[in-house]
């Protein structure tokens, strides 16, 4: 997540202490939740995490080796399961940062002929703070729940759609570079994409799910109020799989991931789901941020039961999520 300058008092804190019209029925019949047959396996969400928040990795600063190395395994991630790179390589070089650097942008095309000119974007921010350059034992900042975690989960849903081709839409996958450095990697994508009159219906952004919260709903959305994107997915997943956490709203983190690129570009429902919630996790921009801290089964669960709701996304007839008025 970029950094929040002003939430570092708090993270102290936290330290330390009858009749239906045709109409009606198919409205309810597309508010069933879908069923989804395919598991997200535990040993894969922890190998694909490990090795991103690796020591090999040096924090994945963009502009460096490090994040070199991880752009390398996110195309051949995206290569082995046979999903075709957006533009003419999986890598989008950022036109806005002085040394090279890339973000990492894949397509599942839509299986509908209409459908498939409408986007939906899952997304997470592959780069992170790199290497602390005070002397101490541990200066690698690894950046396991900030956003390795994320990205693991978007990966993990892009293999689902490539393997099941459940999608009626077509299916952007983007992995950002610069987001640490005031989200320059969306910055810079959606000028590209706007020019191509880029046809977006919505981005789930996913930050920081490593470890889960002590509240009855799975994670929460950046931006609850904006569009009816939460009720949406607990709808699709016939869960309570998201709710609203005081504090986003407080410290206004709509505006503080990539999401929000997008969101000033598109005008759509551009949200970020995270379980980050300023009491579960102690290490936000810290060398401790490590693989051994992370819940490898809470991030499979969040990734599993977010799949019914990406699929209904991917697959109704009309845009369901809209923004407020």
């Amino acid at each position: 997540m970029k950094k929040l300058y002003f939430l570092l008092p708090l993270i102290f804190l936290a330290c330390k202490s009858g009749t239906s019209t045709t109409k009606d029925n198919e409205t309810k019949e597309t508010s069933k939740p879908i069923e989804v047959s395919y598991k997200v396996k535990e040993s894969e969400i922890s190998d694909f995490l490990k090795y991103l928040s690796s020591d090999e990795l040096e924090g994945r600063e963009t502009g460096t080796k490090g994040i070199e190395k991880a752009a390398v395994f996110l195309e051949d991630f995206l290569k082995k399961n046979k999903i075709k790179p957006y533009f003419k390589t999986y890598r989008d070089t950022l036109t806005n940062f002085e040394s090279p650097a890339f973000n990492i942008v894949g397509v599942i095309e839509g299986t509908d002929p209409q459908l498939k000119k409408e986007f939906v974007v899952l997304s997470a921010h592959y780069d992170h703070i790199g290497l602390e350059k005070k002397e101490q034992a541990d200066k690698i900042n690894n950046g396991a729940n900030d956003d390795a975690s994320g990205v693991t989960s978007v990966a993990a849903m892009a293999k689902y759609f490539s393997e099941t081709k459940a999608n009626k839409r077509s299916i952007l996958i983007v992995f950002f570079a610069g987001e640490e450095k005031g989200l320059l990697g969306s910055k810079s994508l959606v000028e590209k994409l706007k020019k191509q009159n880029f046809n977006l219906y919505t981005q789930l952004n996913i930050e920081m799910i490593g470890v889960p919260m002590k509240r009855d709903y799975l994670a929460y959305i950046t931006g609850f109020d904006k569009s009816n994107m939460a009720q949406k997915i607990n709808e699709y997943t016939g869960k309570n799989t998201i709710g609203f956490l005081p504090k986003e709203a407080e410290y206004q983190l709509f505006y503080r991931s990539d999401n929000y690129s997008f969101f000033q570009a598109f005008g759509k429902p551009c949200q970020s789901l995270s379980t980050f919630d300023f009491e579960n996790f102690d290490f936000y921009h810290h060398v401790s941020d490590e693989f051994k801290l992370m819940d490898i089964p809470h991030i499979t669960r969040f990734t599993q039961e977010l799949l019914p709701a990406v699929t209904k996304i991917a697959v109704s007839p009309t845009q369901e999520i809209t923004m407020n008025k």
